[in-house]
């Protein structure tokens, strides 16, 4: 069932977005080479207990992390682990806030060092990642966006995980609608945007193969097939009746 917000509650998904946002943005300074990413995730649980807010992912069943912790062909569910960030590593963090009763959800990949083909990989995420907020518009459908994801990963010569989605958010992590990142069916057959909607925009994707396993027999880590770089840009907007709100902007 699609769920839409009202616009009391979209204020209350505003705030806790801006304090996501700017969660996120710390994570993401501290991680260079020779950082741990245990260090990121006890910080990622300190700030947001300070922003006032709970993990999100610790509402998932088994999940006992505030974030997800990615590298290199690990896609999602990445476990926070005992390692030391190296050059030429890319490394993805995914973190969700629930803040008043709603939750909000944002992830980055970010390259460690240097490397002139992995930053491109990521510069094409990202493009891919503002084309399909821009096509979160009343009138415009699911298709829409899934169309600009795949035109743009693939366009550069780049592969869709096919498997995993963008997915409507709010007194759920995971609510309805699916947000694939490619065509499924025809666009008009898919679900028309109407405001009130909120949804996490994500664009996953690997330099190689979408094709993806489990990974290191934790039960949770996705990784790339042929072990092909991967990366993940995503975040939470809610469909308005004029331009999309991007909800876990930050500054807020």
């Amino acid at each position: 069932m699609i769920v839409t917000k009202t616009s009391e509650e979209i204020a209350i998904m505003r705030e806790g977005g801006g304090k996501l946002g700017g969660i996120l943005q710390q994570l993401l300074a501290l991680a260079i080479q020779g950082e741990n990413l245990l260090h990121i995730e006890d910080q990622a649980q300190r700030l947001i207990k300070e922003a006032g807010g709970t993990p999100s992912f610790q509402t998932v069943a088994g999940y006992k992390w505030a974030t997800c912790l990615c590298i290199n062909e690990a896609v999602v569910h990445g476990i926070p682990k005992d390692y030391c960030l190296m050059d030429g590593d890319i490394l993805t963090i995914d973190v969700g806030i629930l803040y008043k009763g709603f939750h909000t959800d944002t992830a980055w990949t970010k390259l460690i060092g240097n490397g002139e083909e992995k930053k491109q990989f990521l510069k094409t995420g990202q493009e891919a990642l503002w084309k399909a907020i821009g096509s979160a518009l009343p009138g415009n459908r699911v298709g829409h966006i899934s169309k600009v994801i795949q035109d743009t990963i693939e366009g550069a010569g780049y592969d869709i995980v096919r498997t995993l989605v963008g997915h409507g958010v709010g007194v759920d992590l995971h609510e309805a609608p699916q947000i694939p990142g490619y065509v499924r069916i025809p666009i008009e057959e898919t679900l028309e945007f109407v405001a009130g909607m909120t949804i996490a925009v994500e664009i996953i994707y690997a330099m190689g193969s979408g094709a993806v396993v489990y990974s290191n027999h934790d039960g949770w880590t996705i990784a790339t097939k042929d072990r092909s770089p991967s990366a993940v840009f995503e975040h939470t907007v809610a469909i308005t009746d004029g331009e999309p709100e991007l909800l876990t902007k930050s500054g807020k």
